[in-house]
């Protein structure tokens, strides 16, 4: 038997996320009567982009929630009625100007399952080149970086992003 939702109450709610304080019946009978839920309505996808040298684009992006300025990869959410390779393709465009070989779905998961039903997923691709500017609202620069480089990065913590290191995680231990 899974844990059960007896009832629900909605603190907040938007086109991005949702809050719920559930009342919870456990396996073994006991209740909670306060369990918060994070709703994510969309998942979310990073886009692993390879190219011919066998470097990763990486963009800069600007993350108004630290305060901060992070290298990541590219990556947003998905929109209706599209699958994650079909997102990440238009990620990468919209964050990199790239244009990009058909993606191929790599992983899948929850970052945080105890407490939200947020999916993040990877995906990789090739680069076909620059076909156009990406949006200076949300990424100040685009670069490609060696595997050497990004080894570096992850061992002196300079990759703070969560769905990037674990797709650039994967990526290097070859798990796909």
């Amino acid at each position: 038997m899974l844990p059960k939702r007896l009832s629900r109450k909605t603190i907040y709610e938007s086109k991005w996320v949702n809050l719920y304080r559930d009342e919870v019946l456990f396996p073994d009978g006991r209740i909670i009567d306060e369990h918060h839920m994070l709703d994510f309505p969309r998942q979310a996808v990073a886009a692993i982009v390879e190219n011919d040298k066998g470097e990763i684009l990486f963009v800069h992006s600007y993350r108004y929630t630290t305060n901060s300025l992070e290298w990541e990869i590219p990556a947003g959410g998905i929109e209706a009625g599209e699958t994650p390779c079909m997102a990440a393709k238009r990620e990468v465009l919209e964050e990199t100007g790239y244009d990009v070989t058909e993606s191929n779905f790599i992983y899948s998961y929850n970052p945080s399952n105890g407490m939200s039903n947020q999916v993040f997923n990877i995906v990789k691709s090739s680069a076909l080149g620059s076909v156009s500017d990406f949006d200076k609202n949300e990424v100040k620069e685009v670069r490609w970086v060696c595997v050497k480089e990004i080894k570096r990065m992850i061992k002196d913590n300079e990759i703070k992003d969560g769905l990037s290191l674990t797709a650039l995680l994967l990526y290097l231990l070859k798990l796909y």
